[in-house]
């Protein structure tokens, strides 16, 4: 009986607290003051801004049926019959949260979505839930359905900045709401449930699933008609994305967004006036921009829009990122190349795989034979027979290692993975940050691990920087908006081996820049430089990876699908990467040299010392 009377009085306790307006909304702002996040490069100069998209409200009498329609399908399909809140909806998500012990599911009216978006923090806590119910009651009781709507509509955030469906629909198809379709309109609706998940901007295969669904639920209720309904679904999800920007440098931007999103929310980085300090410098990204832009443009003229690549610049001791290229054109792609993509990394391996070796004691004037008369075989363990190949399919006979590495050998490539065995070689492989695709088998040797552009810069800048490996990074520091530093950069370096090995590698990859100074005769860089090619099987994927003693840069270019291109690195990635390097001028001019170490002149095919001449096959090693 007591407890009976405990309810009683608690339930008409809150019936009084619902009764009474507490919550004054005749002066509620929609469009709350914001500070928008500022992005500076390693200079101190502006390279982006975090801010909303500009906001037109929209009335309700000039919003498109269709469009309210959606939404009611999507969010609400009693918005217009209940006082704020769906008791079938609590009754259900209160079962689950009790049985879960959390607030893990919602029954969120368009109502208490308002509440939210206008009150209160997106946190899920039952209190939070109950002063969401609280205020959606207020609301209703104080201001028409149609007013709600209107408030909702242009407070819905559709993601990168944009608020309201106005800002939305200019920023995906350049057109005011009253002019969309029904697939548009249900495309809209799909993204307020999540715009990390449904937004097209992020997911567009999401956004069309989530579209659909919709569209159904439209049918059903008869919202629009069947006919209309199985046209739309027939219409692909396609935006323009009418961002302002370089379709390049949004790479740059979005790679920015994604990781402040994922520290301090959009709301922090939209509003809160953040200030930014990043690695990039201006002119190193420009000028990685204009050579990348040219290169795959011409490559896409026989190889169809398809072809992409990426690129990252790193300076050598810090691991700083001065240029990052994540693709072609971002408007089209928003996937990040340079980053996000993982493929095998050919050939480009191989400078790990002889350093180990000379590790291990083996110096690079040491002969071994790609035999002409016996053609190479394996039996691999599952009974097959391996028979690889050189990239040029012929077998080059008796020569040094050093000559190997620079023509890119395969044969004594995998001999030399074999001498040297993979319990001995996988461990300090992953020292250089490569980690995946790490196997037993000698196809090792030619670079089946797996790498995105970042790894694969900071395994090759180990060379460039004398032997110790530094972690790549973009953010130096944020300061909030009063000016105090709130996160700043925690860099991560060690040694894998000692001046006297690495010199001797700087010595040994400079012969592939100097095959190809003569090739380009004058217009070579100005400084010393390191570097190699590498491919995959069908050339579906090129890289080259390059140093002088001021930057280091990892090109790749390939298929998103990955089929092969048949164009070998010497086409794609090394005219790139000596496009770049051109149009830079190098701080630096050398890179360090052990000064116990001496020169000595071989012959690279025989490894007998000889002297000095004009001898293509002669060359001057460090021992």
């Amino acid at each position: 009986m007591i407890i009976i009377m405990l309810l009683s009085i608690s339930l008409g306790g809150i019936a009084v607290l619902l009764e009474k307006d507490w919550v004054d909304f005749s002066s509620l702002d929609m469009y709350k003051t914001a500070l928008p996040s500022v992005v500076f490069d390693d200079e101190g100069q502006v390279l982006a801004r975090f801010e909303l998209d500009k906001r037109t409200p929209v009335s309700y009498k000039k919003l498109p049926k269709i469009l309210v329609n959606a939404f009611v399908a999507a969010e609400d399909h009693g918005f217009f019959q209940h006082n704020g809140i769906s008791l079938r909806g609590i009754v259900r998500s209160t079962l689950v949260n009790c049985y879960r012990g959390r607030v893990v599911q919602g029954a969120s009216t368009i109502t208490q979505q308002l509440a939210r978006l206008m009150f209160l923090y997106h946190d899920r806590t039952f209190y939070r839930k109950f002063q969401e119910v609280f205020i959606a009651f207020q609301l209703e009781r104080q201001l028409s359905k149609e007013q709600i709507f209107e408030l909702y509509i242009n407070n819905v955030y559709f993601g990168r900045g944009i608020y309201g469906v106005q800002a939305a629909c200019k920023r995906f198809w350049n057109k005011s709401v009253e002019d969309i379709s029904l697939d548009q309109a249900a495309t809209l609706a799909a993204v307020a449930k999540s715009a990390r998940l449904y937004s097209p901007l992020n997911a567009p295969a999401n956004a069309q699933q989530r579209r659909n669904i919709i569209l159904k639920v439209m049918a059903r209720m008869g919202l629009a008609c069947q006919a209309e309904v199985q046209q739309a679904l027939k219409v692909d999800v396609h935006i323009q994305d009418y961002a302002p920007g370089n379709p390049i440098r949004l790479y740059v931007q979005e790679w920015i967004r994604t990781w402040a999103e994922g520290k301090w929310g959009k709301d922090a980085l939209y509003r809160k006036g953040l200030k930014i300090k990043t690695t990039i410098n201006t002119d190193v990204q420009e000028k990685a921009e204009i050579a990348f832009s040219k290169t795959i443009h011409a490559l896409r003229q026989h190889q169809g829009p398809a072809l992409n690549g990426g690129l990252v610049s790193i300076d050598p001791p810090t691991g700083r990122i001065k240029a990052m290229i994540g693709g072609y054109d971002f408007k089209q792609s928003q996937f990040n190349r340079a980053t996000q993509a993982y493929r095998q990394i050919g050939s480009s391996y191989k400078p790990i795989l002889y350093a180990l070796a000379l590790r291990a004691g083996i110096e690079m004037d040491t002969v071994m034979v790609d035999d002409p008369d016996t053609p190479f075989e394996l039996t691999m363990p599952n009974g097959t027979l391996w028979q690889p190949k050189n990239w040029h399919k012929k077998p080059e006979g008796a020569m040094t290692l050093v000559r190997a590495l620079t023509y890119s050998n395969n044969i004594i490539a995998i001999k030399l993975f074999l001498a040297l065995g993979s319990s001995y070689i996988i461990p300090w492989t992953k020292l250089f940050g490569i980690t995946r695709g790490l196997t037993n088998y000698p196809s090792m040797a030619l670079g089946t691990a797996e790498a995105s552009v970042i790894e694969n810069v900071a395994a090759f800048n180990v060379f460039a920087n004398n032997g110790v490996y530094v972690k790549p990074y973009l953010i130096e520091w944020v300061k909030g908006a009063s000016g105090d530093k709130i996160w700043e950069v925690e860099p991560c370096q060690y040694r894998i081996w000692d001046s006297r090995l690495n010199t001797k590698m700087v010595n040994i990859l400079s012969q592939r820049m100097l095959l190809g100074k003569r090739q380009y005769q004058q217009k070579w860089i100005d400084a010393d430089a390191i570097g190699k090619t590498g491919s995959t099987n069908g050339a579906a994927t090129t890289w080259f990876v390059g140093a002088t003693p001021s930057l280091t840069t990892a090109v790749y270019t390939g298929r998103d699908d990955n089929k092969p291109v048949h164009l070998l690195a010497g086409r794609t990635t090394f005219p790139l990467w000596v496009s770049l390097y051109q149009s830079l001028k190098s701080a630096k001019k050398h890179f360090y040299t052990d000064p116990a170490l001496r020169e000595v002149t071989i012959n690279w095919l025989t490894g007998q010392p000889c002297e000095p001449s004009d001898d293509p096959n002669v060359i001057t090693l460090l021992r």
